[in-house]
C-alpha cells in the first residue's frame, strides 16, 4: 500500500515538474501574437492637453528659428578656424510686414544672418534696430513665399506667481520645442548692455536653454508675456530658473527699434558712486559722484562730490515718492517717465531732504 502512494505521489512531482518545466514553451506556442496587435482606442485628450495642443499649433507658426555668422575669433559651438562661428537663438514674428523680434545677443556682433521658418522656409533677415539696454533686437525678412502670422500679443502688468506658461524655442538647435512650467517670480532684475539692469523681469521654471534665446513666453490663452533671455545654471544648461523680458517692455521698445532703429536711452545725467562703495559708507541711497555739464541733473541743481575737498555733495533717496536704495530703482523711474517726462527727486543735502523737479532727456552715447 505505502509503495502504491509512494509511487503515485512520485508520479505527480515528476508531472508537476514537467509543467513548471514546459509551462514558458506552452504560453510561446498559445500566446504569442505573430500579427500586429489591435490598437486600443485611446478616448478623448485631457481637457489640459488639449488646451496645450491648441496652444502650440496657434503660436509656433510665428516662431523662427534665427541664425547668425559671429566673427569671433573662434566659436566654441562650431570650431572654425576661420575665426567665423555660427549663434543660434529664436525669435517671433512681429508683424505682417515680416518684423522679427529676438535678443540682441543673439545677432550681436554677427555677419550674414539667417531665419528658418516653421515651415522649413530659409530666408535671409537684416537686422533693422538694437536695444542692447534690454536685450532686444528686430529683424527684416527677406522675401517669404507664405509669411507667417504675426503672434499674439499679451500684457504682463496682471502676471500673477503661479499661473501656467510656456516657452517655444529652439534649444541646442532642435526646432520647434516646447516647455512647460509656471512663473516663478516677479520683479526680477537683470543686468544687460552697459551696466544697467531691467526691472520687473519674469522668473520661470519653464525648461529655457540654449537656443531658447529670444523666443516667446505665453499664457495660457497663447499670448507672449515675455521673451526668454537667459539662464541662471552653473552647468549652462536649464536648472528651472529662467527669464523673461517683460511684454509690456517689449511693446515699447519694439516700435521704436521699427521707427529709428534705435531705443532712446532716459536719463538725467548723473554719474553714481558704486553700490559696494555706498554700502561700505553706510548711505542710505544713490550718491552722486558728479553731473554731466548741460545735463537735466546739472540744470536741477543736484550736486555730485566736491572734487577739491571730498566731501559727498546729494544721495538720492527718493523718486515720485518712492524709496530709493540702489541704482536699479532710479532707473526704473526714469524709464517710466521716458524721455520728455520729468520725475521728483528727493536728494539728502546737508542732513536735509530736499525734493527737485528734474526733467528726462536722451543720453544715447552720440546724441546731444
Amino acid at each position: 500500500m505505502r509503495d502504491s502512494l509512494s509511487r503515485v505521489a512520485l508520479t505527480v512531482a515528476v508531472l508537476l515538474l514537467a509543467a513548471f518545466v514546459a509551462e514558458p514553451y506552452i504560453a510561446r506556442f498559445l500566446y504569442s501574437e505573430e500579427g500586429p496587435r489591435t490598437v486600443t482606442p485611446r478616448g478623448d485628450l485631457a481637457p489640459y492637453e488639449r488646451s496645450t495642443v491648441e496652444l502650440f499649433e496657434r503660436a509656433s507658426p510665428s516662431v523662427v528659428h534665427v541664425y547668425a555668422v559671429s566673427r569671433a575669433s573662434r566659436s566654441r559651438l562650431s570650431g572654425d578656424e576661420n575665426g567665423e562661428g555660427q549663434q543660434t537663438g529664436t525669435g517671433f514674428v512681429w508683424d505682417a510686414a515680416g518684423h522679427v523680434v529676438t535678443n540682441n545677443h543673439v545677432v550681436q556682433n554677427a555677419g550674414p544672418i539667417a531665419v528658418r521658418l516653421s515651415s522649413g522656409e530659409i530666408v535671409p533677415a537684416t537686422i533693422v534696430g538694437t536695444a542692447p539696454n534690454y536685450d532686444l533686437a528686430v529683424l527684416q525678412l527677406g522675401r517669404v513665399r507664405q509669411p507667417p502670422p504675426p503672434i499674439a500679443l499679451g500684457s504682463s502688468a496682471d502676471l500673477k506667481v503661479g499661473q501656467q506658461v510656456f516657452a517655444i524655442g529652439n534649444p541646442f538647435g532642435l526646432d520647434q520645442t516646447l516647455t512647460t512650467g509656471v512663473i516663478s517670480a516677479l520683479q526680477r532684475r537683470l543686468p544687460t548692455g552697459e551696466g544697467r539692469e531691467l526691472a520687473d523681469v519674469i522668473q520661470t521654471d519653464a525648461a529655457i536653454n540654449p537656443g531658447n534665446s529670444g523666443g516667446p513666453l505665453l499664457d495660457s490663452a497663447g499670448r507672449v508675456i515675455g521673451v526668454n533671455t537667459a539662464i541662471f545654471s552653473p552647468s549652462g544648461a536649464s536648472a528651472g530658473i529662467g527669464f523673461a523680458i517683460p511684454v509690456d517692455v517689449v511693446n515699447r521698445v519694439v516700435p521704436e527699434l521699427i521707427r529709428n532703429g534705435r531705443m532712446p536711452q532716459p536719463g538725467i545725467g548723473i554719474i553714481a558712486g558704486s553700490e559696494a562703495a555706498t554700502a561700505r559708507l553706510g548711505v542710505p541711497g544713490v550718491v552722486v559722484v558728479r553731473t554731466m555739464p548741460g545735463s537735466p541733473a546739472a540744470r536741477a541743481g543736484i550736486r555730485g562730490i566736491d572734487p577739491r575737498t571730498g566731501e559727498l555733495g546729494d544721495i538720492i533717496v527718493g523718486v515720485n515718492g518712492r524709496r530709493v536704495s540702489r541704482l536699479s530703482d532710479l532707473l526704473a523711474e526714469v524709464e517710466k517717465a521716458g524721455v520728455g517726462g520729468a520725475i521728483q527727486v528727493d536728494v539728502l543735502r546737508d542732513g536735509q531732504t530736499e525734493r527737485l523737479t528734474v526733467d528726462i532727456a536722451d543720453l544715447t552715447p552720440g546724441r546731444g
